[in-house]
């Protein structure tokens, strides 16, 4: 029965005729059914073809951004464009205002979506999230007159490369509390080239700026996104506490890009840098305290760091090093699950006399090292000095360094650890050691001024400055300090 209406309102009923015949030959209805099934395919495609597309990789799904915070923007609602030539630092200053004024909120989240936003310098606040979407891609401006000066480090005395100010780092904060910095694999690009060949011709007056800084701020976190390029120090937490860095990717050219460190740790406490790949034109990770008697004076030590499942490349320096501006000190550091590849040098420990400070308590478990020209470096003549006025008889101490489960293989030199008479380096401790060499002479497990002790097999043999004891920790042999340096390939 069929119903329907007519102007007047009322229902008639009629019965269905029956126009097509009772039988249908069978190659009819199967072409029938085949033409509807044809048809409503295309009709099916024509509607949903962007999902196909996307389905088949030619245009890639965009991923949801999460709200992280109660209230979200998008930098285009402050006039951004994302052309890669419009600046657009006036929309990112607007926007991290209209953000501060929501800290009784719980903060805001400002999403960076697709395009290139070239940017001068800016500040962030406290109670923001920066999430940088797939595909954004943040510029430094390239003309350093946009970039501020700001004073010197308090615990470095001047710049680090030229007396008096230093420049800022493109994202900028100090005394901020909550702050994250994330997204879908997003990039902060510091088109440092124009930086670093201006500082190979000297043509810079004051110190470069870092890529992103922090100081005297806590509860920050760093993930999942791209920073590259930086014109210095890519990554420098200043003071901080409570910082996380997970999910990185740090990307400098590894030559002709001076100082491009991946991750320095300055002066702080509670830090944890988590799942980063870093490849960079200096040191991977730099742990750091302040230099000479400007460091002894500020008197911030970095303790309490978990480096972990990282994997880090410097052909120009060392993947991890602690220095050599220590003079804070720094202690209780564990880094596990590290591999170190095409690099100078796979671990380096670097002070001198002048620096004062210590360094204590440094664990490394589970070290890789491949392709590596001098795996582990302890060096206490790094006599690079912020000025005249340091004090000679500031002698740091170099104690209980340890290193378990290490593995290599293509190493020059596996181990040089140079202590001398005024910094002897005391309580290392060697166990679980398997480093295949490149080199065949004789002593590339050097030693002067060092003691400790070597548990359980360790190839290649180690120097007869440790002790030896087995795997059940029963002594088999006492140490013969010869404190003599012979080095082999010398490369620091």
């Amino acid at each position: 029965m069929l119903q329907m209406f007519s102007p007047s309102g009322r229902i008639h009923l009629h019965h269905h005729r029956r126009w097509l015949p009772t039988k249908l030959p069978y190659p009819l209805i199967l072409f029938t059914v085949l033409w509807m099934l044809v048809f409503g395919s295309i009709f099916s495609w024509q509607n949903n073809s962007v999902d196909v597309i996307r389905h088949f990789g030619r245009i890639p799904p965009r991923l949801p951004v999460p709200k992280l915070r109660p209230v979200v923007f998008n930098l285009t609602d402050f006039d951004a464009v994302g052309d890669g030539k419009t600046l657009n630092t006036g929309a990112f200053e607007r926007a991290v205002e209209t953000i501060s004024r929501l800290a009784n909120r719980g903060g805001g989240q400002l999403n960076v979506p697709r395009g290139r936003w070239l940017t001068a310098p800016f500040n962030i606040t406290s109670h923001i999230t920066i999430f940088l979407e797939e595909g954004a891609v943040l510029l430094g401006i390239q003309d350093e007159s946009y970039w501020p000066l700001l004073r010197p480090l308090p615990s470095y005395g001047y710049g680090r490369e030229h007396i008096g100010p230093r420049y800022g780092s493109l994202i900028h904060g100090q005394h901020l509390k909550d702050v994250v910095i994330t997204g879908h694999n997003g990039i902060i690009d510091g088109q440092g080239q124009s930086w670093w060949t201006k500082y190979k011709k000297k043509l810079l007056n004051y110190t470069r700026g870092p890529l992103v800084q922090f100081m005297w701020s806590r509860d920050i976190v760093i993930s999942n996104i791209t920073l590259r390029n930086s014109p210095f120090w890519t990554i420098h937490p200043y003071d901080c506490k409570n910082v996380t860095l997970s999910g990185l990717t740090i990307l400098a050219p590894l030559h002709e890009a001076p100082n491009t460190d991946g991750i320095d740790p300055d002066s702080c406490q509670n830090m944890l840098i988590e799942n980063c790949f870093i490849s960079v034109g200096d040191d991977g990770i730099a742990i750091k305290s302040g230099w000479d008697q400007y460091g002894i004076a500020y008197g911030r030590p970095s303790s309490n760091i978990l480096i972990r499942n990282v994997t880090l490349r410097s052909i120009i320096s060392a993947g991890l090093s602690i220095g050599s501006e220590m003079s804070g000190g720094v202690a209780n550091v564990t880094a596990e699950n590290v591999l170190i590849f095409e690099s100078r040098r796979g671990v380096r420990i670097k002070t001198a006399p002048g620096r004062g400070g210590y360094i204590q308590n440094i664990e490394f478990r589970n070290l890789t090292l491949d392709n590596v020209r001098t795996g582990i470096v302890i060096k206490t003549d790094y006599n690079e000095h912020a000025d005249a006025g340091f004090d000679p008889q500031a002698l740091p101490v170099i104690e209980g360094i340890s290193f378990e489960r290490v593995r290599g293989r293509g190493v020059r030199v596996p181990v040089r650890m140079h202590g001398s008479e005024e910094i002897p380096v005391r309580g290392v401790k060697f166990k679980d050691v398997s480093v295949g060499i490149s080199y065949k002479k004789k002593r590339i497990f050097q030693c002067s001024y060092v003691e400790g002790r070597v548990v359980g097999p360790v190839f290649p043999a180690p120097c007869e400055d440790l002790d030896l004891y087995d795997e059940e920790g029963r002594l088999v042999k006492r140490a013969t300090h010869k404190n003599d340096i012979v080095e082999v390939d010398y490369d620091g």
